[in-house]
């Protein structure tokens, strides 16, 4: 994925409110900016810390700038959760992510229930593949972790992959690392230990799990490789 107009530096302020934060230009000008992310952004909101924004194109939007990314210690994060979703099913759409052979189809917003959607079903070798798809920010000693707050949405999630792996289709839950500065990942278990465990249980019964890693660059954000995991 690539960015039609250059993002704009600037220096984080604060992060309040879930979804706001207050930025300092590097004219000196102070701006307060939406945060696309629903996360507590754990280990990357620290204030002082550069970060680069977007501008909407949407002239009615109260917050014109969007935060994208964050510098952590040398380290650029993607920290827009809304544009995952996309960036997965681009490096899908380019065969870039293995596991799944030759796609013949890629499908958005899947609805798998009278209660909720999945993000992405993919067609290939004529079986159906659906695929929850969750950004990680959040690394701690080179180990990527995910969630980085209590999700109840997100053990919602591992329970419906599993009754579409009982029924007979192919379930997958993807973690996309949006940071250079991790070699393998694991659930956040001190943090939401009933979603590792549902992790665990997912698995069990025949939920695949994805882990890659982003590449993020001010220029755009591409899925870049795999990365190991572990339940324990």
């Amino acid at each position: 994925m690539v960015f039609e107009n250059a993002l704009i530096p600037a220096t984080l302020t604060k992060r309040y409110k879930r979804f706001l934060a207050d930025v300092i230009l590097d004219d000196g000008s102070c701006l307060t900016v939406y945060c696309p992310n629903t996360g507590s952004m754990r280990s990357c909101s620290q204030p002082g810390s550069r970060v680069y924004l977007s501008i909407s194109a949407n002239a009615t939007r109260k917050y014109p700038h969007t935060l994208e990314m964050i510098e952590i210690e040398g380290t650029i994060a993607g920290v827009n959760t809304g544009l995952t979703n996309t960036i997965v099913a681009e490096a899908l759409e380019q065969g870039e992510i293995e596991e799944f052979g030759t796609i013949d189809t890629i499908q958005r917003e899947v609805k798998v229930s009278g209660r909720s959607r999945l993000d992405i079903m993919v067609v290939a070798d004529g079986g159906k593949t659906y695929i929850e798809v969750k950004n990680c920010s959040l690394v701690e000693d080179g180990i990527a972790m995910f969630p980085d707050a209590v999700t109840v949405r997100g053990t919602k999630h591992l329970h419906e992959l599993e009754e579409i792996v009982e029924r007979g289709d192919d379930g997958v839950i993807f973690y996309l690392v949006q940071r250079g500065d991790a070699h393998a990942f694991k659930p956040a278990a001190h943090i939401d230990g009933v979603y590792a465990e549902a992790l665990i249980a997912a698995h069990e019964k025949g939920v695949r799990i994805l882990v890659y890693q982003a590449e993020v660059r001010p220029e755009g954000i591409r899925v870049a490789r795999p990365l190991p995991y572990s339940l324990n």
